[in-house]
């Protein structure tokens, strides 16, 4: 059954169904299971070296910035995002979630410089140039590209920038995976079907001038499920040496990577 809001009734299916399904998982969360920000449980994604990545971006290029964390979710990149820009809020349409990311900012004590607000991402209330930064954390999949495309671009400032990581949907292993999930109901059809492929860079480059883009865990990934066990981060560390090392030698191997961290830059007028 899926969970309808009064002001949501003549929302597409596919954005209902992406709403039950976050507000599905909050609601499996234990009571007192909300961990800092950055973490998925008892994993931290910045054991990563895309994170790692990620979050040196940020520093060079997000300090001190107007943040807008898009499809924020639960918050779980607020904290660190909080710490590095001058001001973050955080928008997504999971009510659930939202209830959740403002008990985080409140345990983490961000007080003024973290807030989330009821909002749909592909047609966002704010006024035009906005932002200095948008964050995307992972919200592709579950929205359509073509909509949200020229929303970052419309609440971007003229020098604004896209930061964001994204899980990449060639590699035909995690693809078996996530085949599986969507049939036994993990995933959302739409969701699932929507993972982002290099050959959507093609897209991006109607709304901005660059693109860098970067690639990470060609095999580390196979790691990420053993990472509480005793000499899993030794490793991962070294997996991710070899990965550095194959996409030099063979960089046709990037769209197999199971990330991508990316900047898109110069809004196009």
């Amino acid at each position: 059954m899926f969970l309808f809001y009064p002001n949501l009734k003549k929302m597409e299916e596919r954005k209902q169904k992406e709403i039950n399904y976050y507000n599905n998982e909050v609601g499996k969360l234990e009571e007192g299971e909300l961990k800092e920000s950055g973490s998925r449980g008892e994993f931290s994604p910045f054991l990563l070296e895309s994170y790692i990545f990620l979050n040196s971006l940020f520093k060079k290029r997000g300090r001190n910035k107007k943040i807008l964390d898009y499809g924020c979710g639960t918050g779980i990149n607020l904290g660190w995002l909080a710490k590095i820009g001058k001001e973050v809020i955080g928008i997504d349409l999971s009510e659930d979630s939202l209830e959740l990311a403002k008990k985080r900012i409140e345990k983490e004590k961000l007080g003024n410089k973290a807030k989330v607000l009821f909002m749909d991402c592909e047609k966002t209330e704010f006024p035009d140039n906005s932002f200095d930064v948008v964050f995307d954390g992972g919200t592709f999949s579950s929205l359509d590209l073509n909509k949200i495309l020229p929303e970052l671009k419309r609440v971007l400032t003229p020098e604004g920038i896209v930061i964001g990581i994204e899980t990449l949907g060639h590699n035909p292993f995690t693809n078996f995976k996530r085949f599986i999930n969507k049939k036994t109901g993990k995933r959302t059809v739409w969701a699932a079907e929507h993972i982002f492929r290099v050959e959507d860079l093609q897209e991006v480059k109607r709304y901005f001038g660059e693109i860098q883009a970067y690639y990470f865990h060609l095999i580390s990934w196979l790691v990420f499920p053993l990472l509480e066990l005793p000499g899993a981060r030794f490793i991962l560390k070294l997996f991710e040496k070899i990965d550095k090392f194959l996409l030099f030698i063979f960089p046709f191997l990037k769209r197999y990577c199971f990330k991508m961290v990316f900047v898109f830059s110069g809004p196009r007028k």
